[in-house]
């Protein structure tokens, strides 16, 4: 368990996790001056905490291993996937579940009084600048405890 511990790779990528997710609670203080601090623990948003993981990851390994090494390679193609995936099927999952609460909301009357519409979770997934800001950040932090 102390190897863990000592796994420098980990704590950099979750801390660019715990670093992104801050972001988000920072950046409502200052566009909505409001404190938000459930958005430490919500998936979406600017920026992606997702992209700021996998980009720091990669990053260090890049710097321990070499750009060349296989580890860089995995990190990359896995870090790819993740920042993918978060800008398509996440975010259109998002999406169909605005247009399912909206559907819901406006066609509410039609259903029975015992139905009971739970409202879907519509901040899934990120836009690309959301993705981008994201792995800017884990570049960073890579780069700050690597180099």
């Amino acid at each position: 368990m102390a190897t863990v511990f000592a796994n420098k790779l980990l704590w950099v990528a979750l801390l660019s996790t715990a670093s992104a997710q801050l972001f988000k609670v920072v950046l409502v203080l200052i566009t909505e001056r409001r404190w938000a601090f459930d958005r430490m623990l919500e998936t979406g948003g600017m920026p992606s905490s997702h992209s700021a993981a996998v980009t720091s990851l990669a990053t260090g390994v890049g710097l321990s291993y070499g750009w060349d090494s296989p580890y860089f390679a995995i990190a990359a193609v896995f870090g790819s996937i993740v920042m993918y995936d978060a800008t398509g099927i996440r975010r259109a999952a998002g999406i169909q579940a605005k247009l399912i609460n909206e559907l819901v909301q406006e066609l509410g009357h039609l259903f029975d009084e015992g139905f009971q519409p739970q409202v879907l979770k519509t901040l899934l997934g990120h836009t690309y600048p959301q993705v981008l800001v994201g792995a800017i950040i884990g570049a960073l932090i890579g780069l700050v405890f690597f180099l």
